[in-house]
């Protein structure tokens, strides 16, 4: 068995004969005769044979055998030649190396690259000594080394050249020898002449897989660290509660996996051709691409070269044109001043002109020159030159310029776009919202999945698509009743699809969905009651009418209840509705009734303290009456002060306040199944059902909703109806 770290070099080295004096081709590396585990455990892999520089093999330390001594006749009295030629190969035992002396600070960690992943694993204070030897490995490559060197003889490790061929190998030993060799390194009367001679051969391998740590054969195999162990391994504190196994278990299903493998790969040699073909077009079409790609990178730069250029030139021929027209003027300014000199033309001509005698030829003549010298007067007297040296108006500010030069990138796809859950729901469609995270590249065009999701079905059903979908939400539709949805939504620009974003899962209605308004054409109470004037939304206003019946509470007067109704009637199937009540109302109720019952109480307003809504009872179904056996005719879900009351079918008492109630969600669902006779409230945002209650259904039965004291609820409105405002910037159109 290994147990000690072997010199990296030596791996790479073979033992120098006049048969192998070249590396076979497409030998196994010898970095790749070790791995790792992948829980950076070691795990076998095997060891080529420890060869020296020299040619010599160095013994292993187990072995404790001296080096051999030159070639010379054996001392009279049998003994090993003490001497040492080759002191650098000495053997060594754990954590020993050659240029490294016995009993030195081994080093704390050891990294070694994974050949399959090339990380650098710590491998702990033993080294390369804590890894086993891949015994199968080794077995391939001498196989190998056989198949192309069928000829190769192998040659005594231990003769002095010219070396002698082989003819014994010695296991214990771990080296090949010829006759007298063998002789020199095995007296009569040593431990040595017991050791049994082999066949000559250049890797020597032990009987069996050893445990490196414990040096004892391995028997078992612990599938929580995937690593094989000993007989004291399995009973050590590292393994306890681990799944081990013996050997022969471990081998007959890792065998019968790998033929499975191997036979569906044997099987498949048509698709792995297809396959390699294919790959070998995409690299065809990688490489024309690139160099499309670079191509149109280059013309672009060119582009902005040329242009640049272009900007260059215009720029410089201003700057020139303004530089001419002020030398011009600076010129002009230089002659008129130097026209004044003593000597000049003007002022020799002035001082001619004076001695001119003749009256009119001097008026004549000084008429102009007058004119002359008053502008040149002026000039010397307010001197400015005629035009500015400085050229500061003509800087150029390129730091906006040379940013986006900085920033110039190539295109990047739109990031996965995030689901705002916040504005998403499900109703008679489903409105889905989302956006873009922060620092994403902008997205022309948007692509919507959706499929239903299906536990009991086999296979996954495909994905639909809407694509081309401008603005961040979207409206799905022609979904089916009581399932679930799941939803995914993708960016698109010039560099292409950008990633998913996170599946979203969604609950559709258990029923179609119902639409309906307010009934205000009769029986509320106008005084209390306000409508919205899309019918919609109702608030209660009370007032003075509800202190006056406050004042008179004490002396046991009725507090009225306000009704509402839908102003359609359910007479057949199953409908859906959805309505969301204020959190601040005092008590609102929510459910369904007979039409006639609720025309009746539109006549007979009833009261808190009617034995059929007796306000301890939560609802308002007359379930808890076992006196009546038919179902009542109206059913009610009690809401107040941000909480829903749910008797679970029992009266309540005074004494019980918080077993029964939970909080109010943002929307209330109600589903009414004509047929059964039977209405069920439901979190409208989870579609978790809150209650269910049965209610009379012999005849047409309409959505109410009562009021006690102040309160507001609205009813959902459609996504179908929902219209999608267009905000407007600049000349873009932004959908909300």
């Amino acid at each position: 068995p290994l147990s000690s770290p072997m010199p990296l070099h030596s791996l790479a080295k073979t033992p120098r004969t006049s048969s192998l004096a070249t590396t076979p081709p497409a030998m196994p590396h010898p970095m790749a005769l070790w791995c790792l585990s992948p829980a950076a455990q070691p795990c076998p892999m095997p060891m080529p044979p420890q060869t020296a520089a020299a040619g010599h093999p160095t013994l292993a330390p187990t072995a404790a055998l001296p080096l051999p001594p030159p070639r010379t006749a054996a001392p009279k009295d049998g003994s090993l030649c003490p001497a040492d030629p080759h002191p650098r190969l000495a053997p060594t035992g754990f954590g020993t190396y050659p240029g490294r002396k016995r009993g030195a600070v081994h080093p704390q960690t050891v990294s070694f690259p994974c050949p399959a992943c090339q990380r650098d694993v710590d491998l702990g204070e033993r080294g390369l000594g804590s890894l086993f030897r891949n015994l199968t490995l080794e077995r391939v490559v001498e196989r190998y080394r056989q198949t192309i060197n069928i000829s190769a003889a192998i040659m005594c490790q231990f003769c002095k050249p010219p070396q002698l061929e082989a003819t014994k190998g010695c296991t214990e030993c771990k080296s090949s020898f010829c006759n007298e060799c063998f002789k020199l390194y095995h007296p009569w009367g040593t431990q040595k002449a017991q050791h049994e001679p082999t066949p000559p051969t250049l890797t020597f391998r032990p009987k069996g897989l050893m445990c490196p740590e414990h040096k004892e054969e391995v028997t078992h195999y612990c599938k929580t660290c995937q690593r094989l162990v000993c007989q004291l391994c399995r009973v050590r504190r590292t393994h306890t509660s681990h799944k081990i196994t013996p050997v022969l278990s471990a081998y007959q299903a890792l065998r019968e996996k790998l033929t499975k493998s191997l036979a569906y790969i044997l099987s498949s040699q048509d698709t792995v051709q297809t396959q390699i073909a294919e790959l070998e077009e995409t690299v065809k079409h990688t490489e024309v691409n690139g160099s499309q790609a670079k191509e149109e990178v280059s013309q672009l730069i060119q582009g902005l070269c040329a242009m640049l250029e272009e900007k260059r030139a215009t720029l410089l021929q201003a700057i020139e044109e303004c530089q001419q027209e002020r030398l011009a003027s600076l010129h002009g300014q230089i002659r008129e001043h130097q026209a004044m000199l003593e000597n000049s033309g003007m002022v020799g001509y002035a001082q001619e002109v004076l001695k001119e005698t003749d009256h009119p030829c001097f008026v004549q003549a000084a008429k102009q020159l007058h004119n002359r010298i008053l502008r040149a007067t002026d000039s010397l007297q307010s001197f400015r030159p005629a035009a500015n040296a400085s050229f500061s108006h003509f800087q150029l500010d390129v730091s906006r310029e040379l940013k986006l030069l900085t920033d110039l990138a190539f295109i990047r796809a739109p990031e996965a776009p995030v689901i705002d859950t916040q504005r998403t729901y499900t109703y008679d469609q489903i409105f889905l919202c989302w956006r873009l995270p922060q620092h994403s590249p902008p997205a022309w065009h948007y692509t919507v999945e959706f499929r239903k999701t299906d536990a009991k079905a086999k296979g996954l059903k495909l994905w639909q698509r809407r694509e081309e979908v401008r603005g961040t939400c979207a409206l799905v539709e022609y979904l089916d009743t009581d399932s679930v949805y799941v939803l995914r939504v993708k960016g698109y620009n010039k560099a292409g699809f950008g990633d998913y974003s996170e599946d979203i899962y969604l609950h559709t209605p258990p029923a179609p969905v119902l639409n309906f308004f307010l009934d205000n054409r009769w029986g509320f109470n106008r005084d209390r009651l306000a409508i919205s004037k899309d019918q919609r939304a109702v608030r209660s206003v009370p007032g003075i009418p509800m202190l006056f019946a406050a004042e008179r509470l004490m002396t046991s007067c009725h507090l009225s209840i306000d009704l509402v109704i839908g102003d359609v009637a359910i007479t057949q199937g199953k409908s859906y509705w959805a309505c969301c009540v204020d959190p601040s109302s005092y008590l609102v109720k929510v459910g369904v009734g007979l039409e006639s019952k609720l025309q009746e109480w539109f006549q007979v307003p009833q009261d808190v303290v009617s034995p059929r809504y007796d306000p301890d009872s939560g609802h308002d179904s007359g379930a808890e009456d076992t006196t009546v056996e038919a179902p009542p005719p109206y059913a009610f879900l009690t809401i107040g002060m941000g909480k829903i009351l749910l008797s679970h079918g029992s009266a309540l008492t005074s004494r019980d306040p918080n077993g029964c109630t939970v909080p109010l969600p943002p929307r209330i669902g109600i589903c009414l199944d004509y047929e059964q006779g039977k209405v069920s409230f439901y979190d409208a945002v989870s579609f978790r059902e809150l209650w269910e209650c049965g209610v009379d259904c012999s005849g047409p039965v309409c959505p109410a909703f009562c009021f006690i004291g102040g309160g507001a609820l609205h009813l959902q409105e459609l996504v179908a109806n929902k219209q999608e405002r267009k905000v407007t910037i600049g000349n873009f159109a932004k959908l909300d």
